[in-house]
């Protein structure tokens, strides 16, 4: 007898091979039958018509304080997920001496924008090493399985004291010290290590996060590190990828050890002309398992009275007289025509970046609405509305940021959409070295909201796409699962198979969507968040329990800490 029995379901198993129909039988929290089962058991699912899937295995997210105080891990397992990694980008809160405590929690808000309030409200320190970190999160009952990785941002603060967010170059003993902790870390469970080299990411202060400057040299020892740990990763951020010193070193490190290395580019050069899809192509030539990571669509900045940035943020009588107004007295003084005509006849202060030509921005910010599109024309942009009815663009924008009560968004992507096409993105998301990764989930909390990355991935690139070719969902299906998992040394999840641990998905694909991000204050000491909710998926299974039915959580709380096993084809949920 089993413990559960889906039925009729059309399963697409996440190996990358045609759908099929069949039931499936759960026992002990794994899968143990794949078939016709005549069995019966004691909860029994008809999947007839729904899309039976794995749970997807997001490899990229920062819940690394919200998962001490948080057992949903909102919003990614509204979404499919089953299993989060996180500890990524190279910040993280561990190791952590007493006294760094409030660093790593102003350089986990300055670099992923989590509010510092809540993380201080939320977090309850029980630790200092990073093997007590994992304790810790073994120790907290949740909905979905958890990873995660050695941050070099804790690491260097943690050896290298008030000098480790300068170019100051450690010492021979520092680094030596550093590498050891990074082996601790792995060897009790860390999945990887995770390290970042881009001036985009700075701390609250302005100042740049721990390991921006670090020379190759110390690059190459902590990773080597890891060096005999079987199934460990090491995550780089950098803006440099494509230089040929970067590259000599992520090349060396993947020869010496075997590892994989998972690369992520912060510049948009990388991606408009093609400069990751040409790393993937010389890592698959000279058959380096070194995987860079893409979105299923371009990072967005979402603009709007209820996120943190919009095209008015840098005008004088924005910051001077409206900026820390409650909502609805902000609406009262935007609707005032003299507030109105002030704010337009002003030039922002802020003169570089995104703000250095506000009308020619326009052209590359969109409203979402309540069914957003992704892939939009120029003519759905602000600059595109404001042409077609002969008006200011900037008027425009005026006016569709006050409109429904201030709580549209806008959609704004960073990088590789200049052409209006994710042409270059399908190209890139479809070569094989490829991970399907940057959701983010549990970051960016005022200004991006892509922790349903997997939801988008499966409705636009296997059913919506009108302005092109789409993917096929068997290719998604394995890229959101078995493809993820593996590469980082999950074993025994990302497919439906016999012996695999019962996490999956049941999806109504038909009525599969997202809806229109929106603004909640539910984080710790009321800190808000964008979050997008979706409809879709019927049931969500983790470990043999239903977490999600219908977007409900059930109150069932299997998830685990996944520690990294040091044994080829194998992972411990513990």
């Amino acid at each position: 007898m089993y413990d559960s029995i889906i039925r009729n379901g059309t399963i697409i198993d996440g190996t990358g091979n045609p759908r099929f129909s069949a039931d499936i039988g759960i026992k002990d929290g794994n899968i143990a039958k794949i078939g016709q089962i005549t069995d019966t058991a004691n909860h029994e699912i008809d999947a007839e018509g729904k899309l039976v899937t794995p749970g997807w295995v997001d490899i990229h997210t920062h819940y690394d304080g919200q998962a001490t105080w948080d057992p949903l891990l909102a919003p990614s397992s509204w979404h499919g997920v089953t299993t989060v990694v996180m500890g990524n980008c190279g910040v993280g809160f561990a190791p952590v001496k007493p006294a760094d405590r409030d660093f790593l929690i102003e350089l986990m808000e300055g670099v992923e924008d989590i509010p510092g309030a809540a993380l201080s409200e939320g977090i309850d320190w029980q630790w200092e090493s990073f093997p007590e970190y994992l304790d810790t999160l073994e120790s907290i009952p949740r909905a979905i399985d958890v990873a995660t990785q050695v941050p070099h941002g804790a690491i260097r603060a943690y050896v290298m004291g008030e000098r480790c967010n300068t170019d100051y170059a450690p010492t021979e003993a520092e680094v030596k010290e550093m590498a050891a902790l990074v082996r601790e870390g792995v060897e009790a469970g860390a999945l990887g290590f995770s390290s970042s080299k881009t001036l985009l990411h700075k701390d609250v202060h302005g100042e740049y996060m721990p390991g921006t400057f670090s020379g190759n040299d110390e690059m190459l020892a902590l990773g080597l590190g890891m060096k005999g740990l079987n199934n460990s990763v090491f995550e780089l951020v950098s803006d440099h990828l494509g230089d040929d010193k970067e590259w000599a070193w992520v090349t060396d490190f993947q020869k010496q050890t075997g590892l994989t290395v998972t690369l992520i580019a912060t510049t948009a050069p990388a991606y408009e002309n093609g400069k990751m899809y040409k790393l993937a192509e010389q890592a698959r030539a000279e058959g380096r398992e070194i995987r860079p990571q893409a979105a299923g669509r371009p990072t967005g900045v979402l603009h709007g009275l209820q996120s943190s940035f919009h095209a008015f943020v840098g005008h004088p009588t924005w910051r001077d007289e409206l900026a820390q107004l409650d909502h609805e007295t902000l609406l009262t003084r935007l609707a005032e025509p003299a507030t109105k005509a002030k704010i337009l006849s002003e030039r922002s202060v802020i003169n570089g970046g995104l703000m250095q030509n506000l009308p020619g921005l326009m052209g590359l910010v969109f409203p979402l609405g309540e069914n957003p599109n992704y892939e939009p024309l120029p003519e759905d942009s602000i600059a595109g509305i404001a042409k077609e009815r002969g008006m200011d663009v900037m008027e425009v924008m005026y006016d569709m940021l006050v409109a429904n009560d201030g709580k549209e968004l806008f959609y704004q992507p960073l990088g590789g959409y200049q052409g209006y096409s994710l042409d270059g993105q399908k190209k890139l998301l479809e070569h094989p070295n490829v991970l399907f990764g940057l959701s983010d989930g549990g970051a960016h909390c005022g200004v991006i909201a892509d922790a349903g990355m997997p939801t988008f991935i499966m409705t636009h690139w296997g059913r919506d796409r009108t302005r092109g070719d789409k993917m096929s969902l068997e290719f998604i299906v394995k890229s959101l699962t078995s493809s993820t998992a593996r590469a980082f040394g999950m074993f025994d999840r990302g497919l439906i198979n016999e012996g695999m641990i019962a996490d999956i998905n049941i999806i109504d694909f038909d009525e599969l969507r997202l809806h229109r991000p929106e603004a909640v204050f539910d984080l710790p000491a009321g800190g808000r968040r964008l979050v997008q909710r979706a409809e879709g998926y019927e049931i969500t299974i983790k470990s043999g329990e239903v977490i999600f039915n219908n977007g409900q959580h059930s109150g069932a709380l299997p998830g685990k800490l996944v520690r990294r096993s040091n044994a080829k084809g194998a992972a411990t949920a513990s």
